[in-house]
């Protein structure tokens, strides 16, 4: 799940930042630079977590998860922060695309309630371990959708199903498979992802439906222009 999850991050966000250098535009707000790093940090956290519960080491395990109790809360803070300001700075271009508010406000509410449930559950590893994956795949979305978004809209349509997939079928085939280990391994799904998974894929059909709505574009741009 973790290289799943680095492979749909590096594959829509590497030749992004490629072809940023290439063409000579102008650096990225430092907010974005700042979130960015964050975001790597999260990813690197989580992934050195697995390798020490595969190894083992617990007590390891657990002296880092102090660290992810607060990288947690720069992780929400910085990305509602980056969202507003990146969306702030396309204002009146024809780049700015308010409704994508909904998006980004979706991704850190799944994560926030998520994660927090994950450190709520630390001591019961088969829910904390599933909150955790789940709060990571569901902000993960960007780096799939720069990857094969535009291929998916232009092979269904910008119509509601269209950007769904475009947006969010690298989450929702991650949480496919989370959901098959369950009931390969356990013979049913686990009470932890059933409420993850229905949360935060229902936050995602919210989003998209609230996108896809002619009144919350005139919503957001007010919301934007506090």
């Amino acid at each position: 799940m973790v290289v799943s999850i680095w492979t749909g991050v590096l594959m829509g966000f590497v030749p992004e930042i490629v072809r940023h250098i290439q063409e000579g535009h102008p650096a990225q707000p430092i907010i974005v630079r700042i979130h960015g790093t964050v975001f790597v940090t999260w990813l690197c956290l989580l992934t050195a977590q697995v390798l020490l519960i595969r190894s083992k080491r617990l007590d390891l395990h657990r002296r880092l998860g102090v660290a992810g109790a607060y990288l947690y809360p720069a992780v929400v803070v910085l990305g509602l922060t980056a969202s507003v300001i990146v969306d702030r700075h396309y204002f009146g271009t024809p780049d700015f695309d308010p409704g994508f508010l909904s998006i980004q406000l979706a991704d850190m509410l799944s994560f926030a309630v998520l994660a927090g449930a994950a450190l709520g559950f630390r001591k019961t590893p088969s829910a904390h371990k599933r909150f955790m994956l789940l709060a990571t795949i569901f902000i993960c979305d960007a780096g799939f959708g720069r990857w094969w978004g535009d291929g998916l809209i232009g092979l269904l349509g910008h119509n509601y199903g269209g950007l769904l997939a475009a947006l969010y079928l690298g989450d929702i085939l991650l949480v496919a498979v989370l959901g098959a280990y369950d009931l390969i391994t356990r013979g049913r799904l686990h009470p932890a992802y059933v409420l993850g998974a229905s949360f935060g894929i229902g936050c995602e059909l919210i989003a998209v439906w609230l996108y896809v709505s002619p009144w919350w574009k005139t919503a957001s741009t007010a919301i934007l222009s506090l």
